[in-house]
């Protein structure tokens, strides 16, 4: 089905001629218009709709393109699009719009995207199991409208399992990426911190240079694990090369369940089968935390270091800051030596499906998995699993090597499934 097509099976539709990119940006902007889930808050039609006959008549003259040219596309509404509002859901920002595209949004089009409009956020990026705000209200899981999206890139997560775009760019600091990714049921990139500047990413005002980038980084969403490689090559330059190209030649560590965070029975079931189907394809896994990582420490130091980073964007250092700091660097180190002799490590990306809208929920027990790829800065992919509603398949790969967790979460699809529109039946892959 065309709207729910990968943007690299699209992108090479374009540039074969069999898809034209103004059809499907006018396709996009009606089923957006007929969307009852509020995922995409604002458009820019008349642009978008002259670049998508621009990108069909440079195809039609043989011109060399971009590896997304045509492919229409969001992003998150944290950046920067020149003549598009950037509103991180506050009322008070709603007319500040932008005169220049945030970096990622400027490489975005230098490779041939066309930005069509920009998706919901919760109310200043501020929470990670929901996306809600005072400006746009509140955006809906397309899976189920009762359930939450999960935040704050709901909206752009929304929109991937909605067919509301071909691809999407969030931001990631506490599992706003790949929390939203797992309850949606579609992909989602935390690189490797630095991996992708933050120039544009904002809210309105004169440009900063953040204090401390560290942990929060820019990712992509998509609904295949190739399209996540191909947005991050585009935004932050060659990856280097996975390590390995089959999926029986991965060595595995794997974590599914512990006490300080337990999984749901549906999120157990869903990752326990993957895992097994991964063994019954030859990958080879080794169960158990890394030696020398604290799961219940780990969570704990991550938590210092979110503080610290808003901490330093108003100039001040908690106390504690150099043993923290030390601790981090610790844990940086055991993971290190860990993917000595492993490739990626799996584990839950969140302990449960996507949770009903109640304002009664406690959502801050939800980063527990987070953190624990977080805190050493390795590169993580939330890939679907599972039937229903989706469970959230967490994989980490070695700092600077995002490649390798992505080109895992490519290969394992094919044994464990991928993504499917919402009311279809168990977890297949579109693109393979």
């Amino acid at each position: 089905m065309t709207p729910f097509r990968t943007a690299t099976e699209v992108a090479a539709g374009i540039r074969r001629g069999t898809l034209a990119s103004r059809d499907l940006t006018e396709q996009l902007f009606a089923r957006i218009d007929a969307s009852t889930v509020n995922a995409v808050v604002a458009t820019c039609r008349g642009s978008a709709l002259q670049a998508a006959s621009d990108a069909d008549r440079a195809v039609a003259r043989g011109d060399d393109v971009g590896p997304l040219h045509g492919v229409p596309m969001t992003v998150k509404d944290a950046f920067a699009v020149q003549g598009l509002p950037t509103t991180w859901g506050e009322p008070a920002f709603a007319d500040c719009v932008a005169d220049e595209d945030a970096d990622v949004v400027a490489r975005l089009r230098a490779a041939g995207a066309i930005i069509v409009g920009k998706s919901n956020v919760h109310h200043l990026l501020a929470d990670f199991g929901r996306t809600e705000n005072p400006l746009h209200g509140r955006t809906l899981n397309p899976r189920e409208h009762t359930r939450t999206p999960g935040g704050s890139s709901g909206g752009a997560a929304a929109a991937l399992a909605a067919g509301l775009t071909y691809l999407e760019y969030g931001s990631d600091l506490a599992g706003s990426i790949r929390i939203p990714a797992a309850y949606c049921g579609v992909y989602g990139l935390k690189p490797t911190p630095g991996t992708v500047p933050l120039r544009g990413f904002q809210p309105p005002g004169p440009p900063v240079a953040l204090a401390r980038e560290f942990p929060s980084a820019a990712g992509p969403l998509a609904r295949s694990a190739a399209d996540l490689r191909l947005a991050l090559a585009v935004t932050g330059g060659p990856l280097r090369p996975s390590r390995r190209s089959r999926l029986e030649d991965f060595r595995v560590g794997v974590v599914l369940d512990d006490p300080a965070c337990p999984v749901t029975g549906e999120v157990g079931a869903a990752l326990s089968d993957a895992v097994d189907a991964l063994a019954r394809a030859g990958v080879r896994v080794r169960e158990g935390w890394p030696p020398d990582v604290d799961p219940v420490a780990q969570a704990a130091a991550f938590g210092f270091q979110v503080e610290l980073f808003f901490a330093s964007q108003e100039g001040r250092t908690p106390p504690g800051t150099a043993e923290q700091e030390r601790r981090r660097a610790v844990a940086t180190a055991a993971w290190g030596r860990y993917f000595a002799d492993v490739d990626v490590f799996l584990g839950p990306t969140v302990f449960t499906t996507a949770r009903t809208h109640d304002d009664r929920h406690r959502y801050d027990d939800q980063v527990f998995w987070i953190a624990q790829t977080s805190l050493p800065g390795l590169p993580a992919v939330s890939a679907p699993a599972g039937e229903g509603l989706p469970a959230g398949l967490q994989v980490a790969g070695p700092a600077h090597e995002d490649d390798t967790a992505i080109t895992f979460a490519e290969l394992a699809a094919d044994v464990v499934g991928g993504f499917v529109p919402p009311g279809e039946g168990s977890a297949r892959v579109l693109d393979r």
